[in-house]
């Protein structure tokens, strides 16, 4: 079993699907519901980060930290700034979810 490129997935969940950026869009998301999974990048803000994985928690929504940095997680999105904080809403073609499943 081949592990899930985290970058190669997140990019077609970009291109396919539907993904939010951000903290104050991804908290939205998480509050509407309509998030199925938060990725967070291993250099969010921490009182930001704690904020995002409470809110999580609360929707029972997964969050899976991302070991790499918010300009990593920019840059496998196609995103010319700096991500922290990324909430999938539709993965599209993309497997991403399984992150979450196989735990």
């Amino acid at each position: 079993m081949m592990a899930l490129d985290v970058g190669k997935e997140l990019r077609r969940s970009v291109d396919t699907g539907k993904v939010l950026f951000g903290r104050r869009q991804v908290e939205k998301g998480i509050l509407k519901g309509s998030c199925k999974l938060i990725i967070i990048s291993n250099n969010a803000e921490k009182y930001a980060r704690e904020r995002v994985e409470q809110l999580c928690q609360t929707a029972e929504i997964p969050f899976f930290e991302f070991g790499a940095t918010g300009l990593d997680i920019g840059n496998y999105s196609g995103k010319p700034f700096v991500v922290s904080f990324a909430g999938i809403e539709n993965p599209g073609k993309s497997k991403i979810l399984n992150l979450v499943k196989k735990k």
